[in-house]
């Protein structure tokens, strides 16, 4: 899914999305069957029949009634699931959005032309952010070509909400408030937030209908990004509102209304930035990460200073001191592979042009930034004060670890007919198992996006055929032919899993859609959600392992662990090399994300080994 992007292109970016297929409702018998093949690693012979006369009540009974009252929401909406997965996943989630639900990760840019430099924060962040406007500006004018699979047409819609948007806590449920428009759709917001030191400045990036360049984005008669440095330089720290954005949902609800009435000239601020293109952080730390360990940045993405970035926000540019760069995202408006798509734009063209600005060095007269200062009182600071410190006992507990495995890629691994992504897949199921003496429920993202507005489906890589195939290498007696049948048999069954879901056929948003009529039909919740291998294998967001490709490009991300006792991990793959981020909570005396990476890369090496042997 590379941006192919022509100036007068023959197919426009939103143009097919009336006349993408409607997501489909899976048969009941299929998603049972499904569920029960996926709950077998997990269980004793003697649970799992429980649990399989469980599901036959339920497929008999109670599943009957909510699958066909399923089929009739399905006949009314072109997306049944939609508006569910957006409330059960993400907007009447109660914790801390930042950590345990935004994702971030640093930029590819520190592997070729910006390497850890001092001084050149804001040049670079002028010449990075000129490259992001230039990319809203295609979204704007639908010259970025409509994503395909082959020749399927995939839903575009997520990419709406990469720019001006933003997440408005409620005191039950969050929502999420969108500004942008394409030009035929008529005028879009177009100022960028800046944050400095606790403090927010904002300016328009377009001036006279065209967008502000380099130069005049950086310097000259200390204007923008140099005006913004200088004001907070030497200066105390602002207020550090943003970090109210850190706080559990419903108290963070509380103090945004607190805040909108002790002054109603902050409810204007808080419009500024909800609406605003994105949010650039100016950061002071220097994580100097290298191209071979990303973890000093990862770290900072994930885990950096809340009074310099807008957590609810869509998209937060994070511009470090030494000249890196990385970013924070807002998980509930799009998933991943839209900021990835847009910063591997912004890396081709960095690299196109070494990362200079080669253009125009004039700069038009243009009003300087705007200072936004909220009114605070003793209560808003208290309330400040309670987010930091929440905040900072959370990311402390956060062990992230993020390199690059440079002994082979996708290169060798699709030499010997192997799919990459399913490669590293069953390489991180036998370093799980080698560690832990048993096997991770895993999760990994399926993309539905050949629906209208598909998003993911669940596709379980911890399957029966993984189980054996990981016992298998375990046993010092067994044959490279025997492991080498049992890694096929595994490599096969991961496959097929992965194109039933991306085509719709997946069980795990079937059964959360039952479960969700249920619910609010007010009727007793059937005995297949209570069951104990219903969370034991990962039902209900209870994965061991949370893991995503995030595609074969140069860009990469992290996410927190889905449970205490699990780990986050997220995985780009190269021609020559894998990089990997693992997340796991320290407070848990199981995990080790150090010791998972380390199990990965020794996981790695025996399959290539074994892939190569068997091939002699």
């Amino acid at each position: 899914m590379v941006n192919q992007v022509s100036e007068y292109p023959a197919e426009q970016t939103f143009q097919y999305q009336h006349s993408l297929p409607p997501l489909p409702v899976p048969s009941l018998e299929g998603s049972l069957a499904k569920y029960l093949d996926a709950v077998r690693p997990f269980s004793t012979e003697e649970e799992y029949q429980v649990t399989a006369a469980v599901v036959k009540r339920f497929g008999e009974g109670i599943g009957k009634d909510l699958h066909q009252k399923l089929l009739q929401r399905a006949r009314t909406r072109r997306n049944w699931l939609e508006e569910w997965w957006l409330d059960a996943a993400y907007l009447e989630l109660r914790y801390p959005s930042q950590l345990n639900v935004n994702f971030g990760g640093p930029a590819p840019y520190l592997e070729h032309c910006w390497p850890p430099t001092e001084g050149v924060q804001l040049q670079r962040t002028s010449i990075s952010m000129w490259h992001t406007l230039q990319y809203w500006d295609l979204l704007r004018t639908e010259r970025l070509d409509p994503h395909k699979a082959g020749n399927v047409v995939l839903d575009m819609d997520q990419f709406r909400m990469l720019f001006c948007t933003c997440k408005i806590p409620g005191v039950t449920k969050d929502t999420i408030i969108n500004y942008f428009k394409t030009e035929s759709e008529g005028p879009c917001p177009s100022h960028v937030v800046v944050m400095c030191k606790g403090r927010f400045f904002s300016f328009d990036a377009v001036c006279d209908g065209y967008i502000l360049t380099p130069p005049e984005l950086l310097r000259y008669s200390g204007r923008q990004l140099t005006h913004v440095k200088q004001c907070c330089e030497g200066e105390p720290a602002g207020d550090g509102v943003a970090a109210l954005t850190s706080e559990e949902r419903t108290r963070w609800a509380k103090a945004r209304e607190y805040l909108i009435g002790i002054d109603p000239a902050n409810k204007t601020i808080l419009e500024i930035i909800q609406s605003s293109l994105f949010v650039v952080s100016l950061d002071d730390a220097k994580p100097y990460a290298t191209a071979e360990n990303y973890t000093p940045v990862t770290r900072e993405a994930l885990t950096g200073d809340p009074t310099i970035r807008w957590g609810d926000k869509s998209y937060n540019s994070l511009s470090f001191a030494d000249g890196t760069f990385g970013s924070n995202c807002d998980h509930a408006p799009y998933d991943a592979m839209v900021l990835v798509t847009h910063c591997y734009y912004v890396d081709q063209q960095l690299k196109a042009t070494d990362g200079r600005w080669k253009g125009s060095e004039t700069v038009r007269p243009m009003p300087l930034p705007e200072e936004l200062v909220f009114t605070v009182d003793d209560r808003v600071r208290s309330d400040v004060a309670h987010a930091k410190q929440q905040y900072f006992e959370t990311t402390q507990d956060l062990q992230v670890v993020c390199y690059a495995f440079t002994s082979f890629g996708k290169a060798a691994i699709k030499q010997r007919k192997l799919h990459p992504d399913t490669f590293i897949q069953l390489a991180l199921q036998l370093a799980y198992y080698r560690q832990h003496g048993r096997l991770g429920s895993c999760y990994e993202t399926a993309m539905t996006r050949r629906f209208y507005h598909g998003r993911t489906e669940t596709m379980r890589p911890c399957t029966l055929e993984a189980q054996n195939w990981c016992h298998t290498m375990l046993l010092p007696a067994a044959s490279v032919s025997v492991r080498r049948k049992a890694l096929l048999l595994a490599f096969n069954k991961h496959n097929k899993l992965m194109a039933e879901a991306q085509n719709g056929k997946g069980f795990d948003r079937h059964l959360l859609g039952l479960y969700l009529i249920a619910k609010e039909e007010g009727l007793p919740m059937p005995d297949l959600f209570t069951d104990p291998l219903y969370s034991k294998s990962g039902g209900g967001g209870n994965f061991t392992l949370s893991t995503s490709l995030v595609g074969y490009t140069t860009v990469l991300g992290a996410v927190a662990p889905m449970v205490h006792h699990g780990y986050g991990f997220f995985y780009r793959i190269g021609d020559d090399r894998i990089v990997a981020s693992c997340t796991a909570w320290k407070s848990s005396p199981e995990t080790d994300a150090e010791a998972l990476f380390q199990n990965l890369v020794s996981s790695l090496h025996e399959m290539l080994h074994l892939a190569t042997t068997a091939q002699l």
